[in-house]
């Protein structure tokens, strides 16, 4: 696939998942039901909050992509094999993908990737290597989302980690006109 497949695969909807690390095969899909954070509804635990703040964890973006996304494949079980790795950092290298970094110290502690397609981000994949590092992500992806005005915040799948901060489902009638309304809307003309 060209770049260009991925990011008219993206733009209906379709995101790639493989079985496991080191498949040799990787599967397109689209969710029945998507996960969504609304802009306008998301919600940090105050706990997590001052956790990041009184232990000085800082956002870096785009620093350090390569490092990201192995943190997220670096697991037991994991969804990312090696063509979606290396698909996602040709990907960056294009400006399509990015890193959102959670550091301490100049140490990476956690951290998300995506893709940004006019106004819509599809973040895939997060991971922590310090307590509350995955919030602090959520926190500085939502905010800088916000500070450049993009309107829809896919996350593929509702899950019992997201729904704190405000994720919720949309069928794929709603979740189609969304989609297709930001991703036609030209982007920022910077991501960072």
């Amino acid at each position: 696939m060209t770049l260009d497949d991925v990011l008219d695969a993206y733009r209906q909807g379709i995101f790639p998942m493989a079985d496991e690390r080191d498949a040799t095969q990787t599967n397109w899909f689209t969710a029945r039901r998507r996960g969504i954070i609304p802009m306008d509804g998301f919600h940090m635990p105050k706990r997590a909050l001052r956790h990041v703040r009184t232990h000085g964890y800082e956002c870096r973006i785009d620093t350090a992509f390569d490092a990201v996304i192995a943190g997220c494949a670096d697991r037991p079980t994991t969804w990312i094999n090696h063509d979606i790795e290396a698909l996602f950092k040709a990907l960056h290298a294009a400006g399509h993908a990015h890193s959102i970094e959670v550091w301490q110290q100049d140490i990476l502690i956690g951290g998300l990737y995506g893709l940004a397609i006019g106004r819509a981000f599809f973040a895939e994949s997060i991971f922590q290597r310090k307590p509350e590092a995955m919030k602090a992500a959520l926190w500085y992806c939502h905010r800088h989302l916000s500070d450049k005005g993009f309107g829809l915040w896919d996350v593929q799948f509702l899950n019992a980690f997201l729904e704190p901060f405000g994720c919720v489902e949309f069928p794929a009638a709603t979740y189609n006109a969304r989609l297709k309304s930001q991703v036609e809307l030209p982007g920022p003309d910077r991501f960072i």
